[in-house]
């Protein structure tokens, strides 16, 4: 049987801490599906459309990895795509405690899909979406943060793309 992972994630930006837990379960699993979470309680910068597009840049050449997005439960998602594995990256202690809680929930709604926890390495235990998103909005250089094949230049937040004069 296929061994596949879903990734989940906002991913409002995608960052080398996400590449590097991806990069390392390559050698764990058949197919990786990075699901970008539409989140009704969180305010994006990037959109969808865009942070689907940042990740396809970082994976172009990876055939075992599928960009996705997803509405609702997240093991409901798994089931749906046959997955079996939900693929967790962790930073801190604070990070296992609320994946913990989350990743038993899970277990009770879907006992077939096993939480899998990659501790992230130390080098990029302190970065995560929300503070990088902090210096992009206060115009600060984000580049080290994010993978080589996203050029933050290239991509307008939505509050940019709601004030452009195309719109």
């Amino acid at each position: 049987m296929k061994k596949i992972a879903v990734f989940p994630g906002s991913f409002d930006p995608f960052t080398i801490g996400h590449e590097a837990i991806i990069r390392r379960a390559m050698s764990l699993f058949d197919e990786i599906i990075i699901a970008v979470g539409g989140n009704a309680l969180k305010k994006n910068y990037y959109s969808l459309n865009t942070r689907k597009e940042m990740i396809r840049k970082v994976f172009k050449n990876e055939p075992r990895i599928i960009i996705d997005h997803y509405e609702g439960l997240t093991v409901d998602y798994c089931k749906k795509k046959d997955a079996g594995y939900l693929l967790r990256g962790l930073r801190t202690a604070a990070d296992f405690e609320f994946e913990r809680a989350i990743g038993q929930v899970n277990k009770a709604m879907a006992p077939g899909i096993e939480t899998v926890f990659l501790l992230t390495v130390p080098e990029h235990s302190f970065i995560n979406s929300t503070i990088v998103r902090d210096i992009i909005r206060s115009g600060g250089d984000a580049s080290k943060f994010v993978p080589g094949a996203i050029n933050l230049k290239d991509y307008k937040s939505i509050e940019a793309e709601a004030f452009s004069p195309e719109n």
